[in-house]
């Protein structure tokens, strides 16, 4: 058994099947199958279903992929700790983050931190918050920046900073003189939301029904992009409820008017999410550092 037999395995579980795995491994599927058959002989029993020209991971198989993750990842490491002791290592950091985040605060502390730490190599992916955690979960990166809900027991969370939510019309709504209005006065207009798997729409949701306005909420429009939707409300199709950080610039110059929920706290924390690691990454936490103190 070697550590390429272990990576080649993973890939055909998550490929599900020896030809992809060998495209994006760029070696023969021979090679591929030579490797899952010596990972096989070795622990005695059978890996993958073949049946049908399928393959389909078995539960031994099951049984061993989350090991074969977790040894495959210390060995990189192990090998990254070695070169960065011999000064031989160039850091790199892959970051992920739901859009509010990566969208609209990321950009200004990622620019900062270049300046501090130039040799760090930084790689930003954006995605819903699932996406992201999944991502996170596969090692796909190495820091999870996300809003909403987190519901996970083998993650380490902490919260790194808060958002407020806001109500947003356009500039001649009916409401652009008003300071707040009852959360009652929602259900008579027509709501633009981001789509059903967005953090910013769960928490919205959660708080109109928890004030029994949920139901009567007229969902007039569903679109995938803040951006898009901070356009249609000043176009006047809707009002949206959406993170203070993301229509600060609107609000300020006059194209989308801010009303405050009668005694409605729409305040959300952003989460800082993490794997559990044997070894700390250099660069991961001094950027964990630099944004606990700049936030």
């Amino acid at each position: 058994m070697n550590i390429e037999s272990l990576k080649l395995f993973c890939l055909v579980v998550d490929e599900g099947s020896i030809s992809q795995a060998a495209r994006l491994s760029f070696v023969s599927q021979p090679a591929v199958t030579r490797q899952i058959n010596q990972l096989e002989n070795f622990y005695g029993t059978l890996l993958f279903d073949r049946t049908n020209g399928k393959m389909i991971v078995t539960e031994i198989g099951k049984i061993l992929y989350p090991f074969a993750k977790a040894i495959i990842h210390d060995f990189e490491r192990s090998k990254e700790v070695i070169l960065l002791q011999q000064g031989e290592y160039h850091l790199n950091l892959r970051i992920g983050a739901s859009f509010t985040i990566g969208e609209f605060l990321l950009p200004s502390l990622l620019g900062k931190f270049k300046k501090q730490r130039p040799e760090i190599k930084v790689t930003l992916t954006i995605k819903n918050t699932p996406g992201v955690l999944l991502d996170l979960s596969n090692d796909v990166i190495d820091l999870a920046l996300v809003e909403g809900f987190v519901e996970t027991n083998h993650l380490l969370v902490k919260k790194f900073a808060e958002d407020e939510l806001v109500l947003v019309c356009p500039p001649d709504h009916k409401w652009r003189n008003r300071q707040d209005v009852p959360i009652d006065e929602l259900v008579n207009e027509r709501m633009i939301w981001r789509e059903s798997i967005s953090g910013t729409r769960h928490i919205v949701e959660s708080i109109l029904k928890e004030y029994g306005v949920l139901d009567r909420t007229i969902n007039y429009m569903e679109i995938g992009s803040t951006q898009a939707i901070k356009s249609a409300v000043e176009a006047g199709l809707g009002i949206s409820i959406l993170p203070k950080l993301a229509v600060a610039r609107e609000v300020e110059q006059g194209q989308l008017i801010k009303v405050n929920i009668t005694k409605i706290d729409l305040t959300r924390n952003l989460w800082m999410v993490q794997k559990p690691q044997r070894f700390n990454r250099k660069g991961l936490s001094d950027f964990v550092k630099f944004v606990k103190s700049s936030i």
